[in-house]
């Protein structure tokens, strides 16, 4: 029978790019500049990134690059994933001082709530010793794209496991929810 844990987490041959995979240690190409006639490459290592595109687009575009004679609506030109901090780093506002930036902490009511994930602009991932995954935090703030071949050729070095398809779900639709949101304007009464 398995843990909850283990019904969490899977492991792929990584033949392709699923849904829900969690990489570790990825430079990701932030922003290319000329000065002086040089490019400047500004690149950032992401210590943890989860792959939130839908596995289905993801299962017809590794179909379709490998057909020949066919047409290319199904190919996708970027992969949409978003970074997840170590948790104990991200309490304490520590999780990206390497970009130079200073996080508020997390007191421990606000905690509570975000890994029960009732925060809705937060999610939190459980541990798993065996795939080397530690407590992480996405928060749904922060999301890259990635050109599709890049991580194809870079995927299986830095694979750990696999959100499993019920949980990918939770996951795909609390960032949706999250990125779907509307900002409601301050209506003042007529005597303001």
């Amino acid at each position: 029978m398995k843990s909850k844990i283990d019904s969490i987490y899977s492991k792929h041959d990584c033949t392709r790019v699923c849904q829900g995979d969690i990489l570790r240690d990825f430079e990701y190409v932030k922003w290319a500049s000329t000065e002086d006639k040089k490019i400047r490459i500004n690149i950032i290592t992401l210590p943890y990134i989860v792959v939130l595109t839908q596995d289905c687009d993801l299962k017809w575009d590794f179909e379709h690059h490998a057909a020949t004679g066919t047409n290319h609506d199904k190919f996708l030109q970027s992969i949409l994933v978003c970074p997840a901090y170590s948790a104990e780093a991200f309490r304490e506002g520590s999780h990206l001082k390497t970009m130079d930036l200073v996080m508020e902490k997390i007191n421990s009511s606000q905690w509570n709530i975000l890994i029960k994930n009732q925060n809705s602009r937060y999610h939190f991932l459980q541990n798993h010793r065996e795939l080397q995954i530690p407590n992480l935090v996405i928060d749904f703030k922060h999301y890259y794209t990635i050109p599709r071949d890049i991580l194809y050729t870079e995927a299986k070095n830095h694979y750990l496991g696999t959100i499993n398809e019920l949980f990918r779900e939770s996951l795909s639709q609390r960032f949706a929810y999250y990125l779907s949101r509307i900002g409601l304007p301050v209506i003042k009464d007529k005597e303001e």
